[in-house]
């Protein structure tokens, strides 16, 4: 029995990121400003090149690129039930109406081949997402995109440093769209970022992120700046302040180092659980998954013991765990609004039945990973049939 819970994640912060952070509150510009400017050109390198517009969130990043896009009503979007309520919500908020496509047994993300069954003439976007890091199928989704002519928005929330045939998420022509929340790989507390094909329509996203306003505070009050700002669109307040950007360089700077102890500790897990009554995250060939989850997926019918008493256990061993994620079509706000129902999408039921999330970040110790293996192996192999 651990002496102190060890709760189901944490940022992994030290003396770099609090002296960044005070470095920006000393100078007194703490909205968006030059530290903003600066981590989308160091996210902008660490992408070889890419656009980035950074935003207050994800969600905001998806949010704009249905709306710099034109979606609206009529349209339909085409997602996964197997999501956080973020996915399908920035589809109801442009006003377009959501369609969901059941997901693949091994990764959880979203089925190409049903992708393509599910266009109709009102499909004006696909929306998947890289479902715990591992991405989905980019080369069959940019079939689709360019043989149907589709705009793809990737839910990138999981997958900063995921890469596919070697190339990293947000590097292959899309828009992606990066969370930066206090559980991510890389943290800001709070906090997004856009990746935008196009110039120009980067610049149509950042004039919406601030109000739709032409020209940002530091535009207008810096040094060198003009008060002078036209209003372009009815835009919404989702832009990123320098406080979060200070903390994000420090983080991006360090992201190599704890991507690699996110892998050491998959590997662990997996060496540990290969005999267990469990089913172990997928990672297909030609894949570098950015182990932002570890979805360990329990063999029910070969066990005595249900998820929920499993996840009681591990907590009354002073361990935390989640469940990624109860599926969209399982929560009362879309049943009554779409008709969707339980047992309409099958396959992402089968994986939430069983799914149980471990602990699984960098500022874990080895002692921390002992804890967690011995702990799961100790409760399935005492409630075995």
């Amino acid at each position: 029995m651990r002496a102190q819970f060890l709760p189901y994640n944490l940022p992994d912060l030290g003396e770099d990121e609090e002296a960044a952070v005070l470095e920006t509150l000393r100078s007194h510009w703490i909205s968006r400003g030059p530290q903003t400017d600066l981590f989308e050109q160091d996210l902008s390198a660490y992408l070889q090149g890419a656009t980035v517009v950074a935003l207050s969130s994800c969600t905001a990043g998806m949010h704009l690129a249905l709306l710099a896009l034109g979606i609206g009503p009529g349209d339909e979007v085409i997602t996964t039930p197997y999501t956080f309520a973020a996915s399908v919500n920035v589809i109801i908020h442009a006003g377009a109406t959501p369609v969901l496509v059941d997901v693949e047994e091994d990764t959880a993300n979203i089925n190409m081949a049903q992708v393509e069954d599910a266009l109709t003439e009102r499909t004006k976007a696909i929306l998947p997402v890289h479902y715990s890091g591992h991405p989905v199928d980019l080369s069959a989704l940019n079939r689709l995109r360019d043989t149907y002519h589709l705009p793809i928005i990737e839910d990138a929330a999981h997958a900063l440093a995921s890469t596919y045939d070697g190339k990293k998420v947000g590097t292959f022509g899309n828009l992606t769209s990066f969370s930066f929340y206090a559980t991510k790989n890389l943290t800001t507390g709070e906090g997004g970022a856009l990746v935008v094909p196009d110039e120009e329509l980067a610049q149509k996203i950042r004039v919406l992120s601030l109000h739709g306003m032409s020209h940002h505070a530091w535009n207008r009050y810096g040094e060198s700046g003009s008060w002078v700002y036209s209003v372009e669109a009815a835009g919404f307040k989702y832009n990123m302040t320098d406080i979060q950007a200070s903390l994000g360089r420090v983080q991006l700077a360090k992201l190599t180092r704890m991507q690699a102890k996110r892998r050491w500790i998959a590997e662990q897990f997996h060496q540990a659980f290969r005999d267990l009554p469990v089913i172990l995250p997928a990672q297909r060939t030609g894949v570098e998954h950015a182990w932002h989850l570890y979805p360990l997926r329990l063999q029910l019918s070969a066990l005595r013991i249900s998820r929920a008493e499993f996840v009681e256990a591990l907590k009354a061993r002073n361990i935390g765990a989640s469940v990624h994620f109860i599926p969209i079509h399982w929560h009362p706000y879309y049943q009554e609004r779409f008709h969707w129902q339980p047992g309409q999408f099958p396959v992402a039921e089968r994986y939430f039945n069983g799914e149980v999330s471990l602990p699984l970040y960098p500022s874990m110790s080895e002692q921390d990973v002992d804890d967690v293996i011995a702990a799961v192996r100790e409760i399935l192999l005492s409630h075995l049939k």
